[in-house]
């Protein structure tokens, strides 16, 4: 067979290279050739993998089957604490949100799982080559067709001991003009086993163990945003209440003003009372009215705030009205246990549960950065039993036959410096220390909260009973001096006096009522019982 002409590889590896510089000339953005079918893949991503894992979600105990029906409908919609704080732990779209974190934090646990899976592997090839030799006894010039073909499949796996198993099975074909062509097939194992770095299930499993505790911390997270979203629906469900009733006081109390000037009118009228006492009763009505203008629109404001927080009908559900059903007076009892109360903080909050999670993740984090700073040493061995012949079939026939490879060795490698490793190392212990001391400052603080709680709980709870003499004596100071303005020892101004101050008292009444309840859901939420005092539970 004559050689290849040198012009003509010489022309195909100047038409290759032309074409690689031609492409690379092209632009990313406009040609037609690197435009993808956006939307089409986007269509096809939109579904969802058949084992996708369900988001946990916040059940009832007694189940919420009524929700649906509760929203449904048009007109105001009638609501209970417990019904409210039920539609937004179903419906809240902040809620949605967040329960979607545990489950993409899952996946990572799932990743660092496959590090140990087995891998199926195979690969094929073909080529062929023309080239020139000499031969060594005539020093002529000859040349040389060659093309060979392999395959090769096989199963690997890393175990957590740090080894790492191979077992394969390869054919290869050789077929040359100046030899006989020849067929091998081999069966190999290839073992290696890490002894300093790398080595034991401690190490390898520390990344899988770590997944694990975050995947539960999220729990924790998730918690903790539920108890937290809790607590904001009963605080803007009172402050609903507490808005409702201030309207109701102050219309009251518009009245009362109004009666009071027409009684004045009509007295000077007639010549009874002088024109000047006009003043004070229609500065008490003006500034009536505009505290319940206030009044109205705080309550809108807090009404928009629960419709968004149990996420009403999308389409006309910041529109409808609400009708409270739950009223705030109830009668509080004094606190009773308050270092059982920390205690059960300690164990229930689901902050101090993430941190000593993260603790633990940071200690698991310590056995890896201090492997690290080993050398790499391991051992490894690789046993093929090999078939020749000038068949397939021959070939592996052949493996019958005495033929065999074994290799052995050791590996070690080490870095002259090894800073990286020991700076991982040195920032892993230092984080370790760091969470601890965090854990300890977080249970003073949690036990700081409880304490504050508790007092705010006692001071509102003592002001009910305050708040409630104050009102009844100043209903008596109020009758008192418009008995004495009837008989002319007073002024309207005084009268006027008097019920401003009476309408502070009864405000006073129903904000400590409405603070009282205030005070035991920031207890419960500092303690972390909150959901658990509701019957509420994470599935």
């Amino acid at each position: 067979m004559n050689p290849p002409d040198p012009r003509n590889i010489l022309s195909r590896m100047l038409v290759t290279g032309a074409a690689i510089t031609l492409a690379g000339c092209l632009s990313t953005e406009s040609h037609t050739m690197f435009r993808a079918d956006w939307q089409d893949r986007l269509r096809a991503a939109e579904r969802e993998p058949a084992d996708m894992p369900l988001a946990p979600a916040v059940q009832a105990h007694d189940g919420t089957a009524w929700a649906d029906a509760k929203l449904a409908g048009e007109g105001p919609i009638e609501l209970s604490i417990e019904e409210a704080v039920v539609l937004a732990l179903r419906n809240n779209r902040d809620l949605r949100v967040q329960q979607l974190t545990p489950v993409i934090v899952g996946t990572f646990e799932q990743i660092e799982r496959g590090a140990f899976d087995p891998e199926v592997f195979a690969e094929l090839a073909y080529g062929e080559s023309t080239a020139s030799e000499i031969d060594r006894g005539t020093g002529q010039q000859f040349s040389v067709d060659d093309n060979e073909s392999s395959a090769i499949a096989g199963v690997r796996q890393r175990l957590p001991w740090g080894t790492e198993i191979e077992l394969s099975i390869g054919q290869n074909r050789d077929n040359s003009n100046r030899a006989p062509e020849q067929q091998d097939a081999r069966i190999g194992l290839t073992v290696t086993q890490q002894l300093l770095r790398g080595a034991g299930p401690a190490v390898n499993l520390a990344r899988l163990e770590q997944a694990k505790l975050d995947t539960l911390a999220t729990l924790y997270e998730l918690r903790g945003f539920a108890e937290a979203l809790l607590a904001e629906v009963e605080t803007t469900y009172w402050g609903y209440v507490l808005e409702a009733e201030r309207i109701a006081v102050f219309e009251q109390s518009l009245e009362v003003a109004q009666t009071q000037l027409e009684v004045i009118e009509k007295r000077v009228n007639v010549g009874a009372l002088a024109r000047t006492e006009l003043a004070a009763p229609r500065a008490e009505v003006a500034r009536r009215e505009q505290a319940l203008i206030d009044a109205r629109s705080s309550l809108v404001a807090q009404r928009l705030r629960l419709l968004r927080l149990i996420d009403a009908t999308p389409q006309d559900g910041l529109t409808r009205d609400i009708r409270v059903t739950t009223p705030p007076q109830f009668d509080p009892q004094p606190l009773a246990g308050l270092d059982e109360h920390i205690l059960l903080a300690r164990s229930a909050r689901s902050d101090l549960s993430e941190a000593r999670l993260r603790h633990e993740q940071d200690r698991l984090e310590t056995i890896v950065t201090r492997n690290g700073v080993l050398p790499r040493l391991e051992v490894f061995a690789a046993l093929g039993k090999t078939g020749y012949s000038d068949t397939f079939a021959g070939s592996f026939r052949e493996l019958y036959d005495d033929t065999y490879d074994l290799t052995a060795g050791v590996r070690l490698s080490q870095f002259l410096d090894n800073d990286a490793a020991d700076a991982r190392n040195q920032a892993a212990y230092a984080t370790r220390r760091q969470s601890a001391a965090a854990i300890h400052n977080l249970e003073q603080l949690v036990e700081l909260d409880v304490r504050l709680a508790a007092n705010e709980l006692e001071r509102a709870r003592r002001q009910i009973t305050a708040t409630a003499t104050t009102r009844s004596l100043q209903e008596e100071a109020v009758r008192a001096e418009q008995e004495r303005f009837e008989v002319g020892a007073s002024t309207t101004l005084q009268v006027a006096q008097a019920q401003r101050d009476l309408l502070e008292t009864q405000l006073a009444e129903v904000e400590a009522v409405v603070a009282y309840r205030l005070a035991l859901i920031n207890l419960y939420l500092a303690e972390g019982s909150l959901l658990d005092r509701r019957g509420f539970v994470i599935e």
